[in-house]
């Protein structure tokens, strides 16, 4: 598929890449000419500056490589903090940042975790762009 045919069907772009995320498949983009695993995938390599991409299923288990703890989220979410989030690299090599099924005090650099899907929350869908309305929430769960 060539960039002039890029649509939100593609997954190449956001609203793409969460509708395979919404029926079970994490894909990424591998960029042919460097190799780079782009999460979520995108028309360009960040790495080289190829446009080509190519889209492959991705693992969904991998490691923590750095987290942190949320202490003053947006007003929406003020009763979830503190709360827990990460960049994880996947076992195909690419990274992918969202939060943690556990608590901050509980997470270490290198614990493995897998990618879970789910339904957002009335809430999440409340301060949700229009577009991102049904786009369904990933979170990494300890393994």
């Amino acid at each position: 598929m060539s960039d002039d045919d890029l649509d939100a069907t593609d997954p190449r772009t956001l609203p793409g890449f969460f509708d395979a995320l919404a029926d079970g498949e994490l894909l990424g983009g591998v960029c042919a000419d460097c190799g780079q695993v782009l999460l979520p995938p995108r028309p360009a390599c960040y790495a080289c500056g190829s446009r080509a991409v190519d889209v492959e299923p991705q693992a969904p288990e991998g490691q923590i490589f750095s987290y942190t703890a949320v202490h003053t989220p947006p007003p929406a979410f003020a009763e979830d903090a503190p709360y827990t989030v990460a960049v994880v690299e996947l076992a195909d090599g690419g990274r992918l940042l969202g939060r943690v099924a556990a608590d901050y005090t509980d997470v270490s650099i290198g614990d493995p975790v897998e990618l879970t899907v789910r339904e957002p929350t009335a809430t999440e869908r409340e301060v949700a762009l229009d577009y991102e309305t049904d786009w369904p929430v990933h979170v990494f769960k300890p393994r």
